[in-house]
């Protein structure tokens, strides 16, 4: 937050140029950073943007979707296109907590002398993916998002911070079930975004099998370094945020809770429990992401509209006649949304 929003005085003219210029920069940078990855990512430009979006807002991300189509490639490309340490964490029923976070091990000096020393587990990266997170037991998952929570580890009692910039994007498959375990209302709303990874187009669909079957292999240069990422996040919290906008976002989370006032037809029949007040905050974070992205030092209401069905689909518990009737958490935010009256 800057000093003039503090303190609560308006901005001079020089602050408002000073800040429009830092913004202007930081888009042409992260223009740059998507266009790198699409050049290794055919046909996925929302998921791109939505992994920018939460590395910029320091929040985790969700992906579901169908094997096979880039959910991993996404994370190790950023990786590369920003200079960072990148580390996969295949989860199964059989990986321990230790197994992410690292564990105790003895071993001997020069002199043969025994010693314990801390062997960091794979969650000390920069670019995390936890593929397929719900095979993982509840209690290694756990694990996990406390650590996405905390930004730190704890192993026999002592706390090791984990490396900054921090991102965990953690995959899923929505077509098998069976032999998983699957994340909890409470943590699921430790996600900033969920990602949701359509099927590549015809002309996508063909780029991608005749580039990726060649012997031409396409580089991924270095666009962002880790310190002016450190800056983007720091960037991200200044954007200005209106109090209209907060009042826009704070109807749109009560709208999600049966009988409150506001609230459409579908959420009354459709949802048990609406979203947690972490939606407020991610709202105003992702918006504040996306204006950045998009060039402009405050958020409006189309910023909102544009993140909010990342930002609630996985934060609302649906009843059971939901599932009867095939209703879906992206009817209900669409619902939400054409509720909401434009300029209020």
């Amino acid at each position: 937050m800057t000093a003039a929003q503090q303190t609560g005085h308006a901005p001079s003219q020089a602050q408002v140029e000073l800040a429009t210029e830092r913004v202007g920069i930081a888009q042409r940078a992260l223009v740059a950073l998507q266009a790198e990855i699409e050049k290794r990512l055919l046909g996925q430009t929302a998921l791109v943007r939505g992994a920018i979006l939460g590395l910029c807002a320091r929040g985790n991300i969700l992906i579901e979707g169908q094997p096979g189509l880039g959910k991993t490639l996404l994370v190790r490309v950023l990786a590369e296109a920003l200079d960072m340490d990148f580390s996969r964490i295949q989860c199964t029923p059989d990986l321990m907590p230790a197994d992410v976070t690292g564990s105790q091990t003895l071993v001997h000096d020069e002199a043969g002398r025994a010693k314990v020393e801390f062997r960091p587990g794979p969650i000390f990266a920069n670019l995390v993916l936890a593929d397929e997170i719900n095979r993982a037991t509840p209690k290694t998952q756990s694990a996990l998002l406390e650590a996405m929570q905390e930004h730190a580890v704890t192993v026999f009692g002592v706390r090791r911070p984990l490396p900054a910039p921090f991102l965990v994007a953690a995959t899923q498959n929505p077509l098998e079930m069976e032999g998983t375990y699957p994340l909890p209302e409470a943590q699921l709303d430790r996600f900033l975004l969920k990602l949701e990874v359509a099927l590549p187009t015809l002309s996508d669909l063909r780029e991608i099998g005749l580039s990726t079957t060649s012997n031409v292999e396409v580089p991924t240069h270095k666009i962002i370094d880790r310190t002016s990422v450190l800056n983007l996040q720091e960037l991200v919290r200044e954007i200005v945020v209106a109090p209209h906008i907060a009042d826009f976002c704070a109807r749109l989370v009560l709208a999600t809770h049966p009988g409150n006032a506001g609230t459409p037809e579908q959420v009354t029949r459709f949802v048990r429990y609406g979203a947690s007040p972490r939606a407020m905050q991610a709202l105003i974070l992702a918006g504040r992401g996306h204006a950045l992205m998009n060039g402009r030092a405050w958020v409006s209401e189309d910023d909102v509209r544009a993140i909010a069905h990342p930002v609630l689909r996985h934060r609302m518990i649906l009843s059971f006649d939901a599932r009867l009737e095939n209703v879906t958490s992206n009817q209900i935010v669409d619902a939400l949304l054409e509720r909401a009256p434009r300029g209020s």
